[in-house]
């Protein structure tokens, strides 16, 4: 339930910032069966909210270990069923001598086989790090040997491994278009006997064949297309058209604040989205206050209702779920 609530957070604080998020083949996501989902990393936070987004299992998503020194972000991690893992990098930059401990990622990869266990989903950026290149990095080999000693090890049947390609129009403009392509599952059981290093090879070659940028990508808004018009979208247009009045101070001021953060091209999108969530946040305590001072709990649960269905409506407009 939690994840399901957070998950729809994300949707509409991604639709405030970017106009659409095309998918191109979401029916290549399986039903059931365990799952080791393979992005690429161009655009930091922002890759694992679009991609709990648009998938339709619940993900266990890996993440850098270094976030969870946030204590509010730690114990959010653990909420969701975030995976910190420690990365060489990271490590090396604490270390002033002597060697990593080799056993650092022990339970996040006990956490790992567990929910593939589970017959569960489970979202690795096999890059290692985010980066601002139009063509994806070469991969590591984690996401491989995480693969293989859960099928060889483990004993995990069914593990299947799903290229997601994200592609971004330009992921630090407000307004700009999202392409998520999901390419077919690499069936790792058909794979036989295979090598860390050979496994590397094939899903940077699939992941490629959907992360980077193809003359051919169209980033074409789907809110710009004519409908039927109708009493129904009408009314919506009104709500939508209210909740995107009444939400541009709180977003303005995360995007202002966003800028003045300053850094590098990761930086827009995903301070603009973790300030709004922030401001908005504060902003529905505020109105439920005074709506509770001047008319009780019923009027303070009325507005906040009617404010939530005033951004769900004014960030899909055209789009229920952006799909």
């Amino acid at each position: 339930m939690l994840y399901g609530f957070f998950r729809w957070i994300a949707g509409i604080a991604l639709h405030w910032f970017y106009s659409d998020i095309r998918v191109i083949g979401q029916n290549r996501v399986p039903a059931g069966g365990p799952i080791i989902v393979a992005a690429n990393h161009p655009n930091a936070l922002v890759d694992a909210l679009v991609a709990g987004w648009i998938l339709p299992r619940r993900l266990s998503i890996t993440a850098k270990a270094t976030l969870v020194e946030n204590p509010v972000l730690a114990v959010l991690f653990r909420m969701l069923g975030i995976v910190p893992l420690r990365r060489v990098s990271d490590e090396m930059k604490k270390e002033q001598a002597g060697t990593l401990d080799p056993s650092r990622n022990e339970g996040a990869f006990d956490r790992v086989m567990r929910v593939l266990h589970q017959s569960g989903v489970v979202l690795i950026f096999p890059e290692g790090k985010s980066h601002n290149e139009p063509k994806i990095a070469p991969l590591r080999t984690g996401l491989a040997r995480i693969a293989l000693q859960a099928r060889d090890r483990e004993g995990v049947v069914g593990i299947r491994i799903l290229p997601l390609g994200l592609k971004f129009q330009d992921k630090g403009q407000p307004n700009s278009v999202v392409i998520a392509e999901i390419d077919e599952p690499i069936d790792l059981d058909a794979l036989g006997n295979i090598t860390v290093e050979q496994l590397t090879a094939l899903v940077e070659h699939r992941l490629r064949g959907v992360a980077d940028l193809r003359a051919d990508d169209v980033f074409l808004d789907r809110s710009v297309l004519p409908h039927r018009p109708g009493l129904k979208r009408s009314l919506l247009k009104i709500v939508a058209s209210w909740g995107e009045w009444v939400h541009r101070f709180p977003i303005q001021a995360a995007r202002n604040m966003a800028i003045r953060k300053g850094g590098d091209a990761d930086q827009p999108a995903m301070l603009t989205i973790v300030y709004g969530l922030g401001i908005i946040s504060l902003y529905y305590l505020a109105v439920g206050v005074v709506a509770g001072l001047v008319g009780g709990f019923p009027l303070a649960l009325v507005l906040i209702l009617a404010l939530g269905t005033g951004a769900y409506w004014a960030a899909f407009r055209d789009r229920p779920r952006g799909y």
